[in-house]
């Protein structure tokens, strides 16, 4: 079983919304996740323009995908989240608390131009370890 430890540095600032740094020892298995988004049971873009239902969908494809790898969310050490508007960052923050609680793992957040469809405002990808 991976023991996973988040921590940041003395001398740098530790935000309370994610973690600077993550160690994990004893770790046996590495689960990469492809950046997910909102598709519907059809695979075609799930919840047009809604921003909040994506980043809900998006999230339990998240979760789901580290489940069938035979993890959960806590076992996620890093997480990178790709925005179409940096403006969605506010709106995100209560959204991943209901997945993750107040404090994330390590986190990369991102405003880029577009994704994949147009119809698609958020994607997220992780790592997580067992």
């Amino acid at each position: 079983m991976a023991r996973i430890e988040w921590y940041a540095a003395g001398s740098v600032y530790d935000p309370p919304s994610h973690a600077q740094g993550v160690k994990v020892s004893e770790a046996q298995t590495l689960l990469f996740i492809a950046g997910q988004v909102a598709f519907d049971e059809r695979g075609a873009p799930a919840h047009s323009r809604d921003f909040a239902a994506q980043a809900r969908e998006v999230h339990r494809s998240l979760q789901a995908q580290v489940e069938a790898g035979g993890a959960t969310l806590r076992d996620v050490v890093k997480l990178t989240t790709y925005l179409t508007d940096i403006r969605y960052r506010e709106d995100l923050v209560a959204i991943r608390e209901e997945f993750f609680g107040p404090k994330l793992p390590a986190h990369t957040q991102v405003a880029i131009a577009a994704l994949g469809r147009p119809e698609w405002l958020i994607e997220v990808e992780a790592i997580a370890v067992l």
